[in-house]
């Protein structure tokens, strides 16, 4: 296991070590919980500037980032539980600002669920919802059960050396707005791991989201959900325009039922951010609903109502 060029590595027990990476000060803790693919230092850019008002932690689950290899796929029930206890051994005690993006954000929704009295607010960019396949168009589920099978044969095969350097030229273009002791050991933590995206997502549209729909209602929360229904070149090309556009109306109406769910909820639409890199397309959107969040939880009488809007 190399070793990650900021944050530390945490012993949680178990033989598991996890990475940790915190700055700034005060509280509560904002917590950035990474999407399926993608991994903390991803988020970097989004983590320095909302230290600047709070403290901020990235953190990589186990199997995923520079945390101790897992075996993969698991329970939402593990991973909570697991950064729960990463939290409190890094000394960091809660309420938390959970903010959780695709995969990461129904974990946020299931850690508030399970230790509703540790969570401060939560802040969803463009969450996974555990009913997207039951509800998305028929050639949908059936596109998503052939991309799974062909994600499994894909795992079996090794790439190509050059493959891998196209891989690396792409990585090291896109990081190139992140700090440079940080752009090359992040794209090589990407082409050591690329293999655990597709490990998590199995299991994730039947076991995972059965455990999610059985979890206690969500706590009366400040919620914001942060739904990103621009252009996505990745997200176009795996579905076609139109079903793409078919699937973002499902998940426009399933986040207005996530922000619902919370007397606190809201919902804000990005018409101009895609799906994977919301965070850096959109930057001004999620400070603005952390410093809005952080009002919140820091002024409780000053939570403002239900409501939906574009951001």
């Amino acid at each position: 296991m190399t070793h990650p060029p900021l944050g530390k590595l945490y012993d949680i027990g178990d033989g598991r070590t996890l990475m940790l990476h915190r700055s700034g000060a005060g509280g509560p803790t904002a917590v950035f919980l990474a999407g399926t693919g993608a991994m903390s230092l991803d988020y970097l850019n989004a983590h320095e500037r909302v230290a600047e008002s709070t403290t901020s932690v990235l953190y990589d689950r186990a199997g995923n980032g520079w945390s101790h290899p897992a075996d993969l796929p698991r329970t939402a029930g593990h991973v909570t539980d697991e950064l729960r206890r990463l939290l409190h051994t890094a000394g960091l005690p809660g309420p938390y600002l959970l903010i959780g993006h695709s995969l990461g954000g129904a974990y946020a929704r299931h850690y508030a669920r399970r230790f509703p009295g540790e969570v401060a607010g939560l802040l969803l960019l463009d969450p996974f919802h555990e009913d997207l396949a039951v509800r998305a168009p028929a050639r949908a589920r059936e596109r998503l059960a052939g991309m799974l099978e062909a994600m499994a044969v894909q795992e079996e095969t090794e790439p190509t050396p050059e493959q891998l350097a196209q891989a690396r030229e792409q990585l090291l273009r896109h990081f190139a707005a992140w700090p440079e002791p940080v752009r090359e050991p992040l794209a090589a933590q990407h082409l050591a791991t690329w293999r655990a995206a597709g490990r998590e997502n199995a299991g994730l549209y039947d076991e995972v989201a059965a455990e999610l729909r059985a979890a206690p209602p969500l706590p009366p929360v400040p919620l914001i959900v942060l739904t990103a229904l621009g252009p996505d070149a990745l997200q176009e090309q795996t579905w076609g325009t139109d079903l793409f556009r078919e699937i973002n109306e499902t998940k426009r109406s399933l986040h207005a039922e996530l922000a619902a769910e919370s007397p606190h909820g809201e919902q804000r639409i990005l018409g101009d951010a895609g799906h994977g890199w919301l965070h850096e397309e959109r930057p001004d959107a999620l400070l603005a609903a952390v410093g809005d969040l952080l009002a919140r939880a820091r002024t409780p009488q000053a939570v403002a109502g239900p409501g939906r809007r574009s951001a």
